[in-house]
């Protein structure tokens, strides 16, 4: 219930598998009550194509995709939680129509409000009465996450109430969510070949370049646990992080992008832009890890002040190391503040620059 809690409050698209009658309708309604927000149940067995693509009008001379009733009443609230049950017994015809809907959050010519929370349930094909083993495109859109339930948490739910969210909402363009992605975008340099590994059969979580962006903003919003000097994981977090990163790319790149992040012991960005001698970690991936999280820091603080002490650690960088130099100098001269003045710094990375295209 935690990490349906987290991915919701971080508005990550989320499948739960799990068995029949286990409470998972049950569990997201009340996570919705005591959110404040609307749940709209659509039951895919039951439904067509066209519940989801909308149904052609002529409006004003021209064909219009109108949505269904449940679609408007989300668009007209301004929020809520789009619960989308029994996804296995939806056939394929119908899991195609709802690859829009998770993706863009439209549907037909309606577009549901950015703060509209998409929450799946499923049961295992094997389980389900005529079930359809869910299709890898659908399945690369979702943070998948087993629904296990014990006599215990089931009492107290209904005693006390399901739990509200633990997590804390994280914005795409703030510095936990950019330090997120660099250090995902380190991992992948150290490790390619688990950037795209389509499953050859029926699929629930695997690695893609849209997985790792959900697995990103998982980090961010539950503490990165880069290491010992990075942002603390959120009390009780740990175990959620692990279950929502491995939900978005699987469990063999999930818990290998964990086990890295636990032996980074990065230093905080904020401290190194104070401090421009401060010791810098003589591994690669490390270092490509670090800068990325400088970049991530200065764009989301914005000023000219922070944007220029950066090029000095980017300099000391490319004494040893300039392609990785290279690749921040480039993340950071995109984000130039208006009225920020170029460091002497820069002039000795010109050569570094210019192969990077960035001087001419």
């Amino acid at each position: 219930m935690d990490a349906l809690s987290v991915a919701v409050a971080a508005n990550l698209p989320v499948l739960l598998w799990g068995s029949p009658g286990t409470g998972k309708t049950s569990a997201v309604l009340a996570l919705g009550e005591r959110l404040g927000l609307p749940v709209e149940v659509v039951v895919g067995s039951i439904r067509e194509p066209s519940d989801f693509a909308g149904l052609p009008v002529l409006r004003d001379g021209e064909t219009w995709f109108a949505p269904p009733r449940w679609a408007s009443r989300l668009a007209a609230a301004g929020r809520g939680i789009l619960f989308l049950d029994e996804l296995t017994t939806a056939p394929p015809a119908v899991q195609a129509a709802m690859l829009r809907v998770v993706l863009e959050r439209a549907v037909g010519d309606l577009a549901l409000p950015p703060s509209v929370r998409i929450v799946a349930a499923a049961n295992p094909p094997e389980q389900a009465a005529d079930g359809w083993d869910l299709s890898a495109p659908l399945a690369n859109r979702l943070v998948h996450l087993n629904w296990t339930v014990s006599a215990e948490s089931v009492a107290e739910g209904f005693i006390g109430g399901f739990s509200a969210p633990a997590g804390v909402p994280v914005e795409a363009g703030t510095a936990p969510a950019g330090r997120a992605r660099a250090l995902v975008g380190a991992f992948l340099r150290v490790r390619p070949e688990l950037v795209l590994a389509v499953p050859g059969g029926p699929a629930r979580a695997w690695p893609s370049p849209r997985t790792w962006e959900l697995a990103a903003m998982a980090l961010a919003c539950t503490g990165d646990g880069a290491g010992p000097r990075a942002e603390a994981p959120r009390p009780g977090m740990e175990q959620v992080r692990a279950e929502l990163v491995t939900g978005a790319v699987g469990e063999a790149a999930g818990f290998e992008l964990l086990s890295w992040l636990r032996d980074l012991d990065l230093p905080d960005p904020a401290a190194l832009l104070a401090d421009p001698t401060a010791p810098l970690p003589d591994r690669v991936d490390r270092v490509h890890a670090v800068l990325g999280s400088v970049v991530a820091h200065v764009a989301a603080d914005g000023s000219a002040d922070a944007w220029q002490r950066a090029w000095p650690v980017i300099g000391r960088v490319a004494r040893r190391t300039p392609d990785v130099a290279a690749t921040a100098a480039r993340s950071l001269a995109a984000r130039r503040p208006h009225g920020a003045v170029l460091p002497r710094t820069v002039l000795e990375l010109a050569p570094i620059l210019r192969s990077a295209g960035l001087m001419p």
